[in-house]
Formats: structure tokens, C-alpha cells, sequence
């Protein structure tokens, strides 16, 4: 089993920015992807960011290119997803997964664990 722990969600304006952090225990051995994906009210869980084990990150170019940046810590076995200019369509609770096999991956299906989620709020 993998437990996963979201922080850093909040409200904040338009423009603003927001850094999430999560963290894995558990059976986290090597070789695993970790993602962010995201859910607002009445909406599909949308795919946000990930990374693979050797780094590479796949993001949703359409909504945050430019904007979000994924990143992880081998270390402490966290990934994190800094936010920056944050429009009112952020607006989410962000959740956190892990994927054992170690390629990224933007379907939410090919992840084996999530985080509870932490919301985001982002003001006009």
C-alpha cells in the first residue's frame, strides 16, 4: 500500500500563486510516476501534470502550460505542482496519484493510488 498526503491547497486571487506538495509512504520503492489531477464541481476528474521516475513530466498544455510546473523529490518521496498565475478556472480540489510503473500517464484509470485532495480556490 502507498498512502499519500496532499498540502499547500487555499484560497487565493486571480493572478496569484499556490504551491501543492504530496507526499508518499508506504511501499514506495523505486520506479514509480507520480501525477496531479484535478476535479471542480460538476466536472470530470481532469489531468493536470505528471512525472515519471526518470523525471520526464507530461502537462495538459491546453490549461496550465506555462503556468503549473511539476517537480519531485527522490529523497522525500514528494512531487509537487507550483501554480502560478491562477485564473478562476483553477478553481478544484487537486489530487494526487502514484502510478507503480514508472512512465507518466494522463488517464487517470492507469493510477493505483490517490491522495483525499486539498481544494483550490481561486477568487476574482
Amino acid at each position: 500500500q502507498v498512502q499519500l498526503a496532499e498540502s499547500g491547497g487555499g484560497l487565493v486571487q486571480a493572478g496569484g500563486s499556490l504551491r501543492l506538495s504530496c507526499a508518499a509512504s508506504g511501499r514506495t520503492s523505486s520506479g514509480y510516476a507520480m501525477g496531479w489531477f484535478r476535479q471542480a464541481p460538476g466536472k470530470e476528474r481532469e489531468f493536470v501534470a505528471a512525472i515519471s521516475w526518470s523525471g520526464r513530466s507530461a502537462l495538459n498544455v491546453d490549461s496550465v502550460q506555462g503556468r503549473f510546473t511539476i517537480s519531485r523529490d527522490y529523497v522525500r518521496n514528494t512531487v509537487s505542482l507550483q501554480m502560478r498565475s491562477l485564473k478562476v478556472e483553477d478553481t478544484a480540489v487537486y489530487y494526487c496519484a502514484v502510478k507503480l510503473s514508472g512512465t507518466a500517464a494522463t488517464t487517470s484509470p492507469e493510477y493505483d493510488y490517490w491522495g483525499q485532495g486539498t481544494q483550490v480556490t481561486v477568487s476574482s
